[in-house]
This record gives structure tokens, sequence and C-alpha cells, in this order.
């Protein structure tokens, strides 16, 4: 994405690629990349972190200063993006929640239920004040 190559980006997105932006409505950076509506110069995507969560979701981090930050989540499936979903400047916590045992009250919550897989690390906008969502895998 970096380097401005479209063509091979497009390759490895799903043609029904499912797609999901929070953030201000201009920050739609990637998108109007990835369509050809905006050249690769408008946004820097400069990943700072890429996390494996499991065989089929990555999150991406990057920050650009104190006024972009942003996340990626993606979830592929035979070496295709299939989801995409994008958090512009945005704090996100990512909890896998399981399955309830059988038999186990409803209200169950112990930690066995859910646990944090993965949080936002943006180093130097620690003290900015951002939204922040759960995204539940």
């Amino acid at each position: 994405m970096a380097s401005g190559d479209t063509k091979l980006v497009s390759g490895i997105l799903a043609t029904d690629l499912e797609w999901w932006f929070h953030g201000p409505q201009n920050c739609h950076h990637m998108m109007r990349m990835l369509t050809g509506e905006a050249p690769h110069t408008e946004f820097n995507f400069e990943p700072r972190s890429v996390t494996t969560i499991d065989d089929h979701t990555v999150i991406v981090e990057g920050y650009e200063g104190a006024n972009v930050y942003w996340v990626h989540v993606w979830v592929l499936k035979d070496g295709l993006i299939t989801r995409f979903r994008e958090y512009f400047n945005t704090w996100l916590t990512v909890k896998e929640l399981r399955v309830r045992p059988v038999g186990w009250p409803l209200g169950w919550s112990g930690k066995e239920n859910r646990s944090t897989v993965w949080r936002s690390q943006p180093r130097d906008l620690f003290r900015r004040s951002l939204p922040g969502l759960m995204l539940a895998i």
C-alpha cells in the first residue's frame, strides 16, 4: 500500500469485501486510495505494528504524529481480505468472546468468558482524548 501499487493490493481483497469504517467522515483515506479516487500519496500508510490474532485475523496499527491514529482489522479467508474494519482516531480494544458452557447461567461473566487479545498502543497519543470502541471476535 505504501508503494501505491493499488492493483497488487486489490489482488488481495475479496470481490465482496465487507468494509466498516469508524471515524470522521473526511478521513476515508484508505477507501479513497483503494478505489482510485485519491492518489496513494494522500495517506501515509506506514504500519507501526502488525499483530496476528489467530489464523484469520490481523490487526495493523499506525500513527502519524499527534493528529492521526488508525487501526485496521483484517479478516482473511483463503489468502484474501474478506473483512476490512478501519478505525480512524479511535482507541480500540479487541476481546475474544467464548461460548457460555452448557448449564451455566445466562449472566455468566467470569474471566473465562472473555479476554483482551489486543489494545491500542499509540505511544505519542497517550494524553489525547479519543473515542474508544470494543471489538468482539
